[in-house]
């Protein structure tokens, strides 16, 4: 995922400057990126308004360096766009930042195609849960060096499956929790139901 797609999602709400879009960052937006240094976040605003992205005016501020306040463009509107209806891929570890930030700011432009980032979500988890429920988990002839005790490995490794297990079952709850309330959006002010269903199948066909 891109570090501008968070950028333009942000500055799609409003205009802001550097130290606004580095604070949520750092707190709120923690989930969508982690550890991004406030250089990182000037570097990619620098070349966001080179390639005609983003624009900036500067604020004037007595007795403080002035700031300058970002401003999506239009160009910069048609790539977030763009970008909220490709095609979503997951990754292996759910509830991975680049669900989060794809599906936070596709659902605060077009529910309907994030209905269609949660459906690609849920198929590969479903298909992920099949494949580890039935696996062994044990390695197969072990011949580890003196410090390791394969019954403490074990039992560890059979605890973490087990909370990784109640964790996925519950993100996949939550999942299909999120696309009924999208769906029933959907359908509450704009079209009839087979007109949602239809639209969110040609999102996934695209």
């Amino acid at each position: 995922m891109k570090f501008e797609n968070v950028l333009l999602g942000l500055l799609a709400l409003k205009p802001l400057h550097g130290y606004e879009l580095m604070k949520w960052l750092d707190t709120e937006g923690q989930f969508l990126r982690s550890n991004t240094h406030h250089s990182q976040i000037y570097r990619e605003l620098g070349r966001m308004v080179t390639n005609g992205l983003v624009e900036f005016h500067v604020d004037p501020r007595e007795g403080r360096p002035d700031a300058k306040v970002y401003r999506i463009t239009e160009v910069g509107r048609e790539a977030l766009v763009e970008w909220v209806h490709s095609p979503y891929k997951p990754t292996s570890r759910f509830q991975d930042a680049d669900f989060n930030a794809r599906f936070v700011f596709t659902a605060q432009l077009d529910p309907a195609a994030a209905v269609v980032v949660i459906d690609t979500e849920l198929e590969y988890r479903r298909a992920q849960v099949l494949r580890s429920r039935t696996r062994s988990l044990t390695m197969a002839d072990p011949d580890p060096i003196p410090e390791i005790d394969l019954d403490r490995v074990e039992r560890i490794g059979i605890a973490m499956h087990e909370f990784g297990k109640e964790s996925v079952d519950r993100w996949i709850e939550w999942l299909e929790e999120m696309r009924a309330s999208l769906v029933a959006e959907i359908a509450s002010t704009a079209e009839p139901e087979a007109s949602v269903t239809a639209t969110i199948a040609e999102e996934a066909r695209s």
